[in-house]
């Protein structure tokens, strides 16, 4: 295989690729940080209430 071709054939793709606009990428970004945040303030209230459980249990 040619690499000229290779380089050719690359160039096409990339042409193709849709990439996100800032918007698209802030919108996602603060996306993820919410999600981040409210997986783990249900962690801490799973483990507060278990280790309480825990505590009550053993105590």
């Amino acid at each position: 295989m040619d690499f000229a071709k290779i380089i050719r054939d690359a160039k096409t793709e990339l042409a193709k690729v849709i990439f996100p606009t800032k918007t698209q990428v802030r919108q996602a970004y603060i996306s993820v940080i919410v999600v981040v945040a409210a997986v783990s303030a249900f962690l801490a209230l799973v483990d507060l209430v278990m280790s309480s459980v825990v505590s009550s249990i053993l105590g």
